[in-house]
């Protein structure tokens, strides 16, 4: 939906999709979920280019869910953070994996990610609420552990991206 469509309408469904999509803007999503705030991972892991990594991260900086925060002066660079409402985005995340574990992957694959919540210690499941205590997950208060495979897959597509520089 155009953005200027969106901005017509009441409809929270066709205003979100509006912000947040596109494959891309989602990808980066979940690296910033998954701890990658550094331009260079984030391209990496999600496959972009250069300029559409730019233009979602600049539209995502404009719509205050990402801030960018400079880490080195000579030459700049900068890593790229979620905003209080960034991590609002959290359980649609969790939503979208939880959706994508049980419908579009075979079980023998196992799941990508196991997540430990650090509030009771256990597993938290694929969230919204930890599958042990009970409490909402919030990105903060879970330690993720990489499926080997998973892993194996993100490793590769670092080193196919070094090689390609």
């Amino acid at each position: 939906m155009e953005k200027n469509s969106a901005e017509r309408t009441l409809c929270p469904v066709a205003r979100s999709e509006a912000v947040v999509g596109d494959r891309w803007t989602m990808l980066i999503l979940r690296e910033l979920f998954m701890r990658g705030h550094r331009f260079e991972e984030i391209q990496a892991q999600t496959g972009g280019t250069p300029q559409m990594i730019t233009a979602r991260l600049k539209a995502l900086e404009a719509e205050g869910i990402v801030e960018r925060r400079q880490y080195n002066q000579r030459p700049p660079r900068f890593e790229y953070h979620l905003t209080e409402k960034g991590n609002a985005f959290y359980p649609v995340i969790l939503a979208l994996r939880a959706w994508g574990e049980a419908w579009v992957k075979a079980p023998e694959e196992g799941r990508a990610v196991n997540y430990t919540h650090l509030t009771c210690g256990k597993p938290a499941g694929l969230g919204p609420l930890c599958d042990s205590c009970g409490e909402p997950l919030k990105r903060a208060d879970l330690s993720a552990e990489l499926n080997p495979a998973y892993a194996q897959e993100r490793e590769e597509r670092w080193e196919r991206f070094k090689e390609s520089r």
